[in-house]
């Protein structure tokens, strides 16, 4: 009998904070994503909740390698709402921003090149519903939605520097200034079901180019040869 081979998906990576990591559940935006990609693509959840960018980059080679980099068609890289926070996950503006870059130049040594980077903004902070969120924990207000939007403006220009491409929540989701974002948002953080929703929306935009051409993984079940299923079953394309 010929020896079978193992065969390896093609990935998309979801790097982040607790906004990614929650992305899997019910709705959420990752799972969205998942869902679309099925039996083209691996979504890999690798969201670390609570997370800063500098304890992102530090882990990144832990999860990332050059092993596999090849089948590697995208990473998202989702990190500042934790970066622009007044407690003790705090970074700098001018850190957060070569943070990101230097998670860009990992990327790039283990084989993963620019031009399969997104990087994600942080999304709006709405503080009237957050704040209550804050009281309940025993703290004050610990973030703003101005100082989200100077780490977004940070993100957006790492992203133009590294020639990765851009998904800007934080100006979207407040498009000319009339919309109401708390509507995406469940705690003023973390996003609602419309947040995923919409997040899903206009990462796939970014995404559908990158996976266009990704074949359907082994095939159609009406395709099998029910009379002799390994021809069908067991052969490389």
């Amino acid at each position: 009998m010929s020896k079978i081979t193992a065969m390896l998906w093609p990935q998309v990576i979801l790097f982040g904070d607790s906004i990614t990591q929650f992305s899997f559940q019910a709705h959420g935006w990752g799972a969205k994503i998942a869902h679309k990609l099925a039996r083209k693509c691996d979504v890999v959840n690798r969201g670390l909740s609570g997370y800063n960018s500098r304890w992102a980059k530090i882990v990144l080679p832990r999860l990332i390698s050059s092993q596999r980099s090849s089948d590697i068609v995208a990473v998202t890289v989702f990190f500042g709402a934790n970066d622009s926070a007044m407690n003790e996950q705090h970074v700098p503006l001018e850190e957060y921003a070569e943070n990101l870059k230097e998670i860009t130049r990992h990327l790039a040594s283990a084989g993963v090149s620019a031009d399969r980077v997104i990087f994600i903004t942080p999304p709006p902070v709405y503080e009237p519903i957050w704040e209550k969120e804050c009281i309940l924990k025993g703290c004050a207000l610990n973030r703003h939605n101005s100082t989200a939007g100077q780490y977004t403006q940070a993100c957006v220009q790492a992203a133009a520097q590294c020639g990765a491409d851009i998904l800007d929540l934080w100006t979207l989701m407040q498009k000319d200034g009339q919309q109401d974002y708390s509507v995406y948002l469940s705690d003023g953080l973390h996003l609602s079901e419309r947040g995923n929703q919409f997040v899903a929306e206009h990462l796939w935009r970014l995404l559908e180019s990158r996976v266009a051409n990704l074949p359907f993984i082994l095939p159609y079940w009406g395709d099998i040869d029910v009379k002799n299923p390994e021809s069908s079953l067991l052969c490389d394309q």
